[in-house]
């Protein structure tokens, strides 16, 4: 309830600073948002240098935790179009704020969505997931085709008659089945069975390819004790010798918990904007660090 009063203020706040500019355009160079870094890569492929896209979370920071701020309220209701997972906390607010709905797009339509029971503490307050829904579509090469299906779909709506965004769209679907058969022969070939990740960021990478993920945060807390010993005897069971965690975490909290496993820590950067080689390099984190 907190943060939806704040987001609220946020947006009338917003609507004073819009009346006070005259209705002019502050940033008339933004044509596209995309809500994190992967987002913009796939509007990119699409568009080429057509467009200028603009990304709401800025590199280093965490979506979990991110707040936009009234410039980028702003800057949202300025767009042609906003690209967003529709899945993660500050996202599901940015209807609040919105003038035109329909410029708000909601790349997870048409994924079959996974249940995720990872929360987030941030400045004493926590944050759950929208509806109890793990997020992190954009980590598997099978859901980035449909994120991808739903890009295109709206900027065609928007320039029906271009034939060059067809075939860069076609020529990314083409770019990501690729990455998939890549992805699928690389973890068959291994011998991995699971992997530990700090995270449970790589849940739809795990389901795609069969490969179980074994995540240490349980409700976005701190493992305790008897999690950490569960977690070990896991880990030892299936031959996990490394500890995947996320570039936006402090290395040396993790360094603990991998000394108290046994095992090396590998980073890893589920926001990299390069979503396709992010991948393919995760792929074989996962693949060649954990092989018997």
């Amino acid at each position: 309830m907190k943060r939806y009063i704040i987001y609220t203020l946020s947006a009338f706040a917003i609507l004073l600073l819009v009346a006070c500019n005259g209705g002019q355009r502050t940033n008339p160079e933004a044509d596209f948002i995309a809500t994190i870094q992967p987002i913009k890569f796939i509007v990119e492929q699409i568009t080429g240098d057509d467009f200028r896209v603009d990304v709401l979370v800025p590199n280093g920071a965490s979506p979990e935790t991110f707040e936009p701020t009234p410039k980028q309220f702003i800057a949202l209701n300025e767009a042609k179009l906003v690209f967003s997972t529709g899945l993660i906390d500050f996202e599901s607010a940015l209807t609040e704020s919105m003038h035109d709905q329909r410029s708000l797009i909601n790349l997870s339509r048409g994924i079959e969505l996974m249940e995720g029971s990872c929360s987030h503490h941030h400045h004493g307050h926590a944050h759950s997931h929208h509806h109890g829904i793990d997020p992190h579509i954009w980590t598997s090469p099978r859901e980035l085709k449909a994120m991808a299906r739903n890009t295109y779909e709206a900027i065609i709506a928007e320039y029906p008659d271009s034939v060059k965004y067809t075939d860069a769209y076609n020529a990314l679907i083409h770019k990501l089945n690729e990455l998939d058969i890549e992805c699928s022969q690389l973890c068959k070939a291994s011998s991995a069975r699971a992997f530990v990740v700090y995270h449970p960021a790589l849940t739809y990478f795990s389901r795609a390819y069969g490969i179980e993920q074994i995540a240490i945060e349980s409700d976005g807390k701190e493992p305790s004790a008897k999690h950490l010993a569960e977690i070990i005897e896991q880990a030892n069971a299936k031959g996990v010798t490394c500890l995947l965690y996320q570039a936006q975490y402090p290395r040396s909290a993790v360094e603990i918990v991998a000394k108290d496993m046994g095992v090396e820590c590998q980073v890893f950067d589920p926001l990299a904007e390069d979503v396709i080689e992010n991948l393919r390099s995760i792929t074989r984190l996962i693949t060649d660090n954990n092989a018997q």
